[in-house]
């Protein structure tokens, strides 16, 4: 299999090679890859030991001297160059196990050659051809050129797949390379139809060539009738006018069907073809209050103020719950709330040396939610601390990890994340003596304070 990048390299190459003349035919394309088998037995050659007396003798002898490699050991690409005639390359490889009648160690074979193909017959199912052609075979390092000729045929079972069968004889030029048969069977596929759509434009004339058209306007359809090709009608099913792109305009507004919302009743072009009775910018269909103006973002109505505090709705930051016009509507966190969220955040208590929350502080933390819940628009840092017993490195990452975890549970209970932040001072803000146990458990604490 070493060389069968080389195959693929070359067919690939051949695909790219379009230079050949103008192709008016449908699929001029043929690509063809199965499997093949080299036998040396019947070439009637009186200088190959392993030759028979007669040229076609044991030709179908499968079993004893075709040497068949399991596997797709060879790919051909051909083009169709007119009257019949096809030009091509062909890549193939092989293993040779037995020469004539003798068995023989794994000989590798492989060959590159160029096809001149002619067809009998036009679309028809059964497509029998001729080949003739040359190349170079090499059986292991040892190569030489060969003159080819053979005939075979196509099974199309559709216009475009099919089964290809073929035999030819490969003569070699040089006395040390047996002249030989070379046996193929695989899977065609032919594409590069000319005229896709079938409506008697050919491809390179036909501006639409995948659907089926009018000579008048180069290939292309006109669905609607209405006089303006389908590439240049706006609404190509239904037939229009010229001035409206070739779409029809039922209340003459001006704006075309497709682009009126409201299709069957005169508006104006700047609100997509709808009336505004009020005036105000908002159409009719979309105004919550159509016969009152009002702004577009409250749906044409005039802002309300829900929550009576002489801030609108619109903005309010707290629209339902009445606030100052200094805090944007919102009510302010006073000194006393201030301090009464710290004398429950002052409650909250930890596994010992650990972030974790008990399981008794479940309540207080109920307490101070519904606080921040009153809130709603003021943003609060939660502050970790300790007492100085232990190193202040263990103490600063301990009233840290407090601090997020009292956060944590916040944002979990539905507090807004981007009102929280979490910071720990560790043993650096004490409010009481650390020299005795009652100063040390004041100090181990968590605070919530307003971001000013």
């Amino acid at each position: 299999m070493k060389h069968l990048s080389k195959l693929l390299v070359v067919a690939l190459v051949f695909i790219g090679a379009n230079n050949i003349q103008a192709q008016d035919e449908n699929n001029p394309w043929q690509i063809s890859f199965g499997v093949n088998a080299i036998d040396v037995y019947p070439t009637n050659d009186e200088n190959n030991p392993f030759s028979s007396t007669t040229l076609f003798d044991e030709y179908f002898n499968v079993s004893d001297h075709w040497n068949i490699l399991p596997s797709v050991s060879f790919v051909s690409v051909s083009k169709y160059v007119g009257d019949g005639f096809s030009v091509g390359a062909r890549g193939s490889l092989n293993r040779i196990e037995k020469l004539g009648d003798q068995s023989v160690d794994d000989l590798s074979h492989y060959a590159i050659d160029g096809t001149i193909k002619y067809n009998f017959l036009k679309n028809t199912t059964i497509d029998p051809f001729v080949e003739i052609g040359g190349g170079y075979t090499w059986v292991d390092e040892i190569g030489a050129g060969t003159a080819n000729g053979g005939i075979g045929v196509n099974v199309w079972f559709s216009e475009n797949i099919g089964l290809t069968l073929q035999t030819q004889y490969k003569h070699a030029f040089e006395d040390y390379l047996v002249k030989h048969f070379q046996h193929m069977a695989g899977i065609s596929i032919k594409f590069g139809g000319t005229d896709t759509d079938g409506d008697g434009i050919y491809d390179k004339d036909d501006a639409c060539p995948e659907v089926a058209g009018l000579e008048a306007f180069n290939g292309c359809p006109d669905a609607d009738g209405d006089g303006i090709e389908d590439s240049k009608d706006s609404c190509p099913n239904e037939a229009g006018s010229k001035e409206m792109n070739g779409c029809p305009d039922t209340d003459g507004d001006g704006v075309a069907d497709k682009d009126d919302a409201c299709p069957n009743e005169a508006g104006l072009e700047s609100l997509a073809g709808c009336p505004d009775a009020d005036g105000d910018g908002v159409a009719d269909k979309d105004d919550a209050c159509p016969s009152e103006a009002g702004p577009a973002e409250n749906k044409g109505c005039p802002w309300p103020d829900k929550d009576g505090d002489s801030v609108l709705d619109k903005d309010d930051q707290c629209p339902d719950v009445a606030g100052t016009v200094a805090n944007n509507g919102c009510p302010e966190v006073t000194e006393e709330v201030q301090k009464q969220l710290n004398d429950y955040a002052r409650t909250i208590l930890f596994d010992t040396g650990k972030a974790s929350i008990k399981a008794e502080s479940t309540s207080v933390m109920v307490d101070i939610i519904q606080i921040l819940n009153e809130y709603p628009n003021a943003k609060f840092t939660v502050e970790g601390h300790t007492d100085s017993v232990g190193s202040a490195k263990l103490n600063q990452s301990l009233s840290e990890k407090r601090a997020n975890s009292v956060r944590d549970f916040l944002i979990d209970k539905g507090i807004g994340s981007d009102r929280l932040t979490a910071i720990g001072y560790g043993e650096d803000k004490p409010i009481a003596t650390n020299n005795t146990r009652a100063g040390r458990t004041q100090n181990r604490r968590v605070e919530i304070n307003l971001v000013k």
